[in-house]
């Protein structure tokens, strides 16, 4: 469709015990074949954030950071893996997105930025509630693409919307940072 930005929350990606389920979200073969920048602030701290940067390395889509080194983790800022490159402006990143395409390497980048720190929720907190609602899943025999609403349900239950407040405002910071690459990569386009 010739669309050259797209900004969601999260990037889907694989699934913690992907290696008996097999589960890996379709978004990451669709970036190794469509090229489209996609501002988000990480993977959804429910999956396995490192098998998942791995995938988009294997797959060859690079992953850049927006403000710091490291790659966020979506209700974090900072999920301890770092992204290939960190890219701050949008004329940065413009560049690095136009050099890719016109070389023929087809497929996305991920532009991760961090939720802002005054939205962020704590590391430690978060990724108790995630462990939490993972072990209620499994105890309930919830699977397959019942999973991803379960736990997100859950966790806003668990957080007392606080989770859902913190999606909200990546949301907007991603939406910021989309739009501003947008108009940087029409300028470059002209």
């Amino acid at each position: 469709a010739g669309i050259e930005v797209f900004v969601t929350g999260g990037i889907g990606g694989v699934h913690r015990g992907a290696e008996t389920s097999f589960d890996i979200s379709a978004d990451l073969q669709e970036l190794s074949h469509t090229s489209v920048a996609v501002v988000c602030a990480g993977v959804k701290s429910i999956l396995d954030i490192g098998l998942t940067l791995e995938y988009l390395e294997t797959h060859g889509v690079p992953v850049l950071a927006v403000g710091q080194p490291g790659f966020p983790a979506f209700f974090t800022r900072d999920s301890g893996h770092r992204a290939d490159f960190q890219l701050d402006s949008p004329e940065e990143q413009a560049s690095f997105i136009r050099t890719k395409w016109q070389l023929g390497l087809k497929g996305g980048v991920v532009v991760s930025n961090p939720v802002p720190a005054d939205e962020a929720m704590a590391p430690d907190e978060i990724d108790a509630i995630i462990t939490q609602a993972l072990q209620e899943a499994n105890s309930q025999g919830v699977a397959g693409k019942q999973v991803t609403p379960f736990l997100l349900a859950r966790i806003k239950e668990l957080t007392g919307g606080r989770s859902l407040a913190t999606n909200i405002a990546l949301v907007k910071h991603n939406a910021l940072v989309g739009a501003r690459l947008a108009v940087a990569l029409n300028h470059k386009a002209a």
